[in-house]
């Protein structure tokens, strides 16, 4: 297993130093307060990483306020019961 996991790393290592390779040119960024120029390359990563860090953090916020309504509904809905004998 372990070597399948390290053939598939090294498969995308060698991608991506194709796609950075290929992607040399320079492209230049207005983001309004800032001017940047990237290679493309380097700008795909960067989307890709702030794509995959939002996303997490959305799922990560979702699943989490989730838990805290769940643990808020639980108190109101459990009654009070009296055993049958009293």
């Amino acid at each position: 297993m372990r070597l399948i996991v390290t053939l598939i790393l090294l498969l995308f290592i060698a991608a991506g130093i194709a796609l950075g390779a290929l992607n040399a040119d320079l492209v230049g960024y207005d983001l309004g307060f800032a001017h940047m120029e990237l290679p493309k390359g380097a700008a795909l990563l960067l989307a890709l990483v702030i794509g995959w860090l939002l996303g997490g953090l959305t799922a990560w916020l979702g699943v989490s306020f989730g838990h805290r309504r769940q643990r808020r509904q639980k108190p109101a809905g459990k009654t009070k019961t009296t055993p049958a004998g009293a």
